[in-house]
């Protein structure tokens, strides 16, 4: 299945997170422009998830990655809203516990993986476990590649068993997220979001865009492909994403399974 999208990462390229658009809108001048498509799109997800839910033919595995307040939860609330949650999930990848840390690096990843017919969204991901490390000097740039190749070797499996991946790079500029986190400092009903994590972290932003210039070039796969998302702005992140989630889940071309009974000769 061939994807088109003018911000689709193509497999081993090299490319520069700080030369793309963050603030990019598309073809949409203004919000009002795009509202009527995203909802248009939340219609569609709805139609195609029960599709995909009965057939269980596929399983589709969507990775959100980001810098902080790159608007993972804003994605996931915005695009998904009109979801069966019978068919969908959400799985947050936090700093791993010490069984996680004994095991090798994707054994936590693994066991969330979804299941046929099931929808599975990964806040954050597999990623993380190797961007973090690399940023602050805890694994060498050959243990990075390493990883990276287990990585690769990983969703290539998931692929061969049915597993769609569609990767999504929430980009935004550093200025955005300094407005971001001076929103939630202001806002008593947003403070709860704030961490130190957050303050720290960004003092980090050119050796994350470093890391993540290798990331992304080195991971994009026809099958896993990554998409760098200008997220500057919310609602075009939204419409943006739910555009290429249609489009993908559509080119899936699943069909209702065939009843297990003759209803004809029901009669009741």
């Amino acid at each position: 299945m061939k994807l088109k999208s003018p911000y689709l990462v193509k497999p081993h390229a090299k490319i520069k997170v700080s030369r793309l658009s963050t603030d990019d809108t598309g073809p949409y001048k203004h919000e009002d422009a795009a509202k009527a498509i995203l909802d248009g799109h939340r219609e569609d997800l709805a139609s195609l998830q029960e599709i995909f839910y009965a057939s269980q033919q596929k399983a589709l595995l969507i990775i959100l990655q980001g810098m902080d307040t790159a608007g993972k939860d804003g994605a996931i609330s915005h695009i998904f809203s009109g979801i069966n949650p019978q068919g969908c999930d959400v799985a947050s990848f936090k700093e791993p516990t010490q069984n996680e840390v004994r095991h090798d690096f994707l054994w936590r990843i693994h066991a969330q993986v979804p299941p046929r017919g099931m929808i599975k969204i990964f806040n954050r991901s597999h990623y993380e476990d190797i961007l973090v490390p690399h940023v602050h000097k805890l694994i060498s740039d050959k243990k990075l590649d390493q990883h990276i190749e287990d990585i690769v070797e990983f969703e290539t499996m998931l692929h061969d068993n049915d597993v769609v991946i569609l990767k999504f790079f929430l980009h935004i500029s550093s200025q955005e997220q300094a407005r971001r986190l001076q929103s939630r400092i202001d806002t008593p009903d947003k403070q709860w979001k704030l961490s130190a994590s957050d303050f720290r972290e960004r003092e980090f932003w050119s050796q994350y865009e470093d890391t993540y210039n290798h990331l992304l070039g080195a991971t994009s796969r026809k099958h896993a492909p990554w998409f760098v998302i200008p997220s500057d702005y919310k609602w075009y992140r939204n419409v943006s994403i739910s555009e290429i989630l249609v489009h993908t889940m559509k080119g899936l071309k699943l069909k209702y399974p065939k009843p297990s009974m003759d209803p004809s000769k029901i009669k009741l």
